[in-house]
């Protein structure tokens, strides 16, 4: 029988982000939206909150708490509850981080993980989403070809967040063209150690402004084999990664769309037109009820492919409709958001314009977050 009762860590987990996203991330929101950076003093903050470092072992300086994908659905949730683009800049070392944690040979975690243990941000992000049409994640452009003791890495990526910043860069490229997920490999790259690598400018979206999203060229870059994630390991490492970022996303879009309802709903219960609140309305009250019901459709989605990620089971087709179901239902809820607002909703000064382009990028959005 699946039960999704939080235990009381989890309770307490949900509590402390809450808590911090209130009273730090949204007051912080629409400056970082404004002006297109999150300043470092508030991704210190929430670095100091300690959710990836306690997650890696004691023996490579973490706190060694188990893992659980439920626990960072919850985590993520309330994060991009705040804020979203606040949140992936808190969360982006865990794009590295947990894929070591998950698939790294011994070696390589006793090397990288460490880097995560300190007080200090360590940057790191993830390069995956390609720029073209059609793209599809099992069937990527860039190409790593083995030559002797090393790959040779070609390609561009794009929506790669932090890269002006990141010490650490885990690329994904195919290795074995033609057999989908499994012939997909990620490459942990520190950056100042490769040639050919270009980290372009600064890239203009339409929505998540707050974070800072770069185009990067490889060319001829000389990977060493060691660098491989899990070493010899054949396939399972990108599933892996795929899974375990989809269910976070659909984690996030939770997240945005219960902020979303929360202010439509608000809204429309302090919003008077004929004498009478308008969320009394039949038309509205209807639209808040079913954006209700779809926020928690998406969080049980979420959980329930998290929940078979922590007992070892296979998850890629509930992760899969975990993540395409979020990405329709919060576009729905938050262009009823702006509908609700009705010309309010238009204007910058209200969220739900924001949340309305932030969730019109789902459907492109592919590796930002990890559980």
């Amino acid at each position: 029988m699946i039960s999704f009762e939080p235990d009381d860590e989890q309770k307490m987990l949900k509590e402390t982000l809450e808590n911090f996203s209130t009273n730090v991330i949204r007051k912080a929101a629409h400056d970082c939206e404004e002006k297109g950076e999150v300043p470092a003093d508030l991704v210190k903050k929430g670095w100091e909150l300690g959710l990836i470092m306690s997650n890696i072992p004691e023996t490579c300086g973490g706190a060694g708490m188990k893992r659980s994908a439920v626990t960072g659905a919850i985590a993520v949730e309330a994060l991009a509850w705040g804020d979203f683009s606040i949140a992936i800049n808190i969360l982006s070392p865990s794009l590295v981080a947990y894929p070591i944690l998950e698939s790294g040979t011994e070696e390589q975690k006793q090397k990288y993980l460490p880097q995560f243990c300190s007080e200090n941000f360590k940057p790191a992000t993830v390069a995956l989403v390609e720029p073209r049409m059609f793209f599809d994640a099992s069937q990527l452009s860039t190409k790593a070809v083995r030559e002797g003791d090393e790959y040779i890495l070609n390609g561009d990526k794009c929506l790669v967040p932090l890269a002006d910043k990141a010490d650490l860069l885990l690329v994904f490229a195919a290795t074995s063209p033609g057999i989908g997920q499994a012939g997909v490999d990620g490459f942990i790259i520190a950056k100042d150690d490769v040639y050919g690598i270009e980290i372009k400018e600064k890239e203009k979206n339409m929505g998540i402004k707050g974070l800072e999203t770069f185009e990067v060229s490889f060319s001829d870059c000389h990977i060493p084999l060691a660098s491989k994630l899990g070493g010899d390991e054949k396939g399972g490492t990108f599933t892996r990664f795929l899974n375990r970022s989809r269910v976070a996303l659909a984690a996030a879009a939770a997240g945005m769309g219960r902020s979303a309802w929360e202010y439509a709903l608000n809204y429309a219960k302090e919003r008077v037109a004929f004498g009478e609140p308008i969320a009394s309305r039949q038309a509205i009250a209807f639209m808040l009820a079913e954006m209700a019901i779809e926020v928690d459709a998406m969080r049980l989605l979420a959980w329930e492919a998290a929940w078979k990620i922590d007992r070892g089971e296979d998850c890629g087709k509930e992760s899969y409709l975990a993540k395409k179901y979020s990405q329709d239902m919060v576009l729905m809820i938050a262009d009823r958001s702006v509908q609700i607002l009705g010309g309010h909703g238009y204007i910058r000064e209200h969220p739900v314009e924001m949340y309305l382009r932030n969730a019109r990028g789902f459907s492109t959005f592919e590796g930002l977050l990890m559980v």
